[in-house]
């Protein structure tokens, strides 16, 4: 009976990183939480001045098929740090790449463009 226990263990902890999946993400818009459904039609519009004013939400981009996937904390702190330095006034855009779970990007890295 441990056997068998120890062994379904196991596998659920290996079936874990399965609810996480990889992804990246080139050249695509990001927005602040509070105004990622206004802006879904035209993110480009979507000032930096905008995003840093309602930044106390966090993050997150607008995919190519208007889906909202919001950064953890660790994606929000590297945004935020990358937009104060940043001249640009709109068109905000991003590489990124993290682990999806869920509506949360887990973020590993990210490049303003």
């Amino acid at each position: 009976m441990r056997r068998i226990t120890s062994v379904l263990m196991l596998a659920g902890l290996c079936a874990m990183p399965a609810f996480a999946s990889a992804a990246s993400y080139q050249n695509v818009a990001v927005v602040d939480v509070s105004c990622s459904k206004r802006v879904a039609a035209d993110p480009d519009s979507h000032t930096r001045d905008c995003a840093l004013k309602c930044s106390g939400d966090g993050f997150g981009i607008i995919t190519s098929d208007q889906k909202f996937l919001k950064f953890d904390a660790e994606g929000n702190a590297r945004i935020t740090e990358a937009l104060k330095t940043s001249s640009k006034k709109d068109h905000l855009r991003v590489n990124v790449e993290g682990d999806v779970q869920g509506d949360t990007l887990k973020v590993t890295s990210i490049e303003l463009l």
